[in-house]
């Protein structure tokens, strides 16, 4: 099984894509399958490659970034992405996270934030610069109102969080099974904690809170 964090990077600057893509390789969990200077061609790299991450430049030729995050949105595609920019102004921020968007890097973070974001990205959170706080802090609602709408969702385990999407997905024990390569019985263990975690009584209401909250799987 291959347990590695896979990675797109698109930023129209190749030095700094090489730079960022360097700083990444050395991670011997994190992988980049896929480089690209074009917003278009990214999203057809993220069709095609279906990469865990990827780091996505606001500014871009043939499709922006944000652009580039609403089709993604759209089409439902489960790679979660990072916004990488130089810029701070909140506008793009809150836009941003209105297209779903799971992580907000500056490029003057990059040293010291990048592999901590792919990281916790990859895991299903949120990760957003330290300098853009107050941009959050500002935010109607906020990140932290997000968060708030499903807090049981921070007790399960990346594993159990996969689970859970499958089965809004509509798959039987017998599928996911054979999707993660277990047994129906280890898929049936995972159905029980979850329910066990959630205060839940019957798989049927697991159901619905997996197809009520499939958008923060």
């Amino acid at each position: 099984m291959n347990l590695k964090t896979t990675m797109l990077i698109a930023d129209d600057h190749p030095i700094f894509r090489e730079g960022v893509a360097n700083i990444l390789s050395k991670e011997k969990n994190i992988e980049v399958v896929g480089q690209t200077g074009d917003g278009l061609e990214a999203l057809r790299l993220i069709r095609e490659l279906k990469p865990d991450v990827a780091i996505v430049d606001i500014a871009m030729p043939g499709c922006d970034g944000l652009e580039l995050a609403r089709k993604a949105q759209v089409e439902k595609l489960e790679t979660q992405l990072i916004i990488l920019t130089m810029y701070t102004d909140e506008g793009y921020f809150n836009q941003a996270i209105d297209v779903g968007v799971r992580g907000y890097l500056l490029k003057e973070c990059i040293a010291t934030d990048l592999v901590g974001a792919v990281r916790t990205v990859a895991c299903g959170r949120y990760y957003f610069s330290p300098s853009i706080s107050d941009a959050l802090v500002r935010r109607k609602g906020g990140i932290e109102s997000l968060l708030k709408k499903v807090p049981a969702l921070d007790l399960l385990t990346p594993r159990e969080k996969k689970i859970l999407k499958l089965i809004a997905a509509n798959k039987t024990s017998n599928e996911i099974a054979q999707e993660l390569f277990v047994s129906r019985r280890t898929v049936q263990n995972h159905r029980n904690n979850i329910c066990k975690k959630l205060g839940f009584r019957g798989h049927h209401r697991l159901l619905q809170f997996a197809i009520e909250n499939k958008s923060y799987l």
